[in-house]
């Protein structure tokens, strides 16, 4: 999708996608990645979901990647936390403790800037893009979260009986992005109650994804 897409959708308040309360596929599985306490969570193309909220309250820190400033500094502000803003190359750096939100294009965030993440939670990345873009995006991720274990959410229904965002993602698109370098467990395949945006049948599936083990 154009940047001007998401800008619009955030400046008119269309944000359907933005959950009332921590994602409970998240609370289920989240353990499954046994993290440690303190532990880095990457959570790219965040918004300003409750789920940061919930995960800070676990004892682990934040990073996010979100290319809405507007959703950003609604989130520290629901946060009820002041950040330091600095720029780091094209994009803006907001930091509060425990938390690092990079605002800009994702494509923009390097490693180095990006820093060491112990696990990454895509609930809201890789559905929202086009078919085009999910390879570049997957690849993208994996190497400057050096294939970090992922816990991911994808919506999966007849994409010719309704457009996204959010898209559908089969299993095996998943597989061609990731399995080269991580090993990759569906954990749960939940129907949508009441169907994708009440009108298609639809599940959600819930990938683990490990990094493999080096030879």
């Amino acid at each position: 999708m154009e940047a001007s897409f998401w800008h619009q959708r955030w400046e008119r308040n269309e944000i359907g996608f933005h959950e009332a309360s921590a994602n409970a596929l998240l609370v289920k599985h989240l353990p499954s990645l046994s993290l440690a306490p303190q532990s880095r969570v990457f959570i790219p193309l965040c918004g300003k979901t409750l789920d940061i909220h919930w995960l800070l309250n676990q004892g682990l820190r934040v990073a996010g990647a979100e290319l809405s400033e507007l959703a950003v500094t609604q989130l520290f502000a629901e946060l009820k936390l002041t950040p330091e803003i600095t720029q780091r190359g094209q994009l803006r750096h907001y930091h509060a403790k425990h938390i690092d939100i990079f605002v800009g294009d994702i494509f923009d965030l390097t490693a180095d800037i990006l820093g060491p993440v112990d696990a990454i939670y895509d609930r809201a990345a890789l559905v929202a893009l086009p078919a085009p873009l999910r390879e570049k995006y997957a690849a993208h991720l994996t190497a400057i979260s050096h294939a970090a274990p992922q816990l991911l959410i994808c919506y999966v229904y007849e994409q010719s009986q309704l457009s996204g965002p959010p898209f559908s993602v089969e299993d095996a698109e998943v597989k061609q992005h990731y399995q080269s370098q991580y090993t990759l467990e569906l954990l749960e395949c939940p129907e949508v109650s009441g169907g994708f945006k009440g009108r298609v049948p639809a599940q959600e599936h819930v990938w683990r994804l490990s990094r493999q083990t080096p030879i």
